[in-house]
């Protein structure tokens, strides 16, 4: 199960649960493969619904390095993801989201 108090979020791609975490080296890799801007203007296109399909592969696939997989985006390609482009997107965000603050007590 994810852990949203330590910033997991979990995505099932091709039929396999997955574990997606935006570590600090996740997240210096995110950005240093980032083709323009940076962490808070990736937060911000977030924010303002004007995120890329790019974004949203970067940070699943910084959220899968962070949760100990060691895939390439290339892997990728041809995955399948439970929910399709839509709960990638929602994934992404709530990467995003639970890096940068607390979740609310329940």
């Amino acid at each position: 199960m994810a852990n949203p108090w330590s910033g997991e979020v979990a995505l099932v791609i091709d039929g396999e649960r997955h574990v997606l975490k935006l570590t600090l080296g996740a997240l210096a890799e995110l950005e240093a493969g980032l083709e323009s801007g940076t962490l808070i203007e990736l937060v911000e296109r977030f924010e303002g619904g004007a995120f890329s399909s790019r974004d949203v592969l970067a940070l699943i696939v910084a959220g899968l390095r962070g949760g100990g997989w060691q895939g390439s985006a290339a892997d990728l390609v041809q995955a399948e993801i439970a929910g399709g482009p839509m709960a990638a997107a929602r994934v992404a965000a709530e990467l995003l989201a639970r890096a940068f603050t607390l979740p609310e007590a329940g």
